[in-house]
């Protein structure tokens, strides 16, 4: 997912470099391996910085490799640029992961809240399950993520929000 960071406001020097302004959410430990995406003609297009240097808390000067002249460079004046917010891989995470979390389950109307263990998960195309162990029972609810209300990884918890009755289930 990309966010806004910036605008390419104007030329800067004579070999296609830029001046950018950043907004608030640009990260400090900018990377110049992170391509900065624009939209050029209906299409997200990658810019690779050849050269950045920040200027300022809200500025930059900035070079991106295949816009290495002065007339290339004024295609993205005015521009918008995002940047992507997080690296995909850190934040991705499989079902099956929240095995041995703490479970807190609430069916939908109800007030009750029952806590226990998330017990295993059953991978299947079709219906794929969670197994819950709570007061000593096991049940089997759906592992949809609209049943899913929140996941804490640092405290290892789920709360999940399940159709009335489905907890009582034998």
């Amino acid at each position: 997912m990309t966010i806004p960071a910036g605008r390419i406001t104007r030329l800067f020097g004579t070999d296609g470099g830029v001046m950018l302004s950043l907004y608030p959410a640009f990260p400090e430990d900018f990377d110049t391996d992170t391509p900065l995406v624009v939209t050029i003609d209906g299409l997200d297009e990658p810019l690779y910085c050849d050269r950045f240097e920040r200027r300022g808390v809200s500025g930059a000067a900035a070079a991106f490799a295949d816009f290495d002249t002065e007339r290339r460079a004024q295609e993205l004046l005015g521009l918008e640029f995002r940047i992507d917010t997080a690296d995909g891989e850190e934040d991705e995470f499989y079902l099956e992961d929240l095995i041995g979390f703490a479970v807190e389950a609430e069916e939908a109307g109800s007030a009750e809240k029952r806590s226990g263990i998330l017990a295993d998960y059953y991978d299947s195309d079709l219906n794929p399950l969670f197994e819950l162990e709570i007061a000593g029972r096991r049940v089997l609810v759906p592992a949809a993520e609209e049943f899913i209300a929140h996941i804490d990884f640092e405290g290892r918890t789920v709360h999940l929000v399940l159709p009335g009755g489905l907890l009582d289930l034998q």
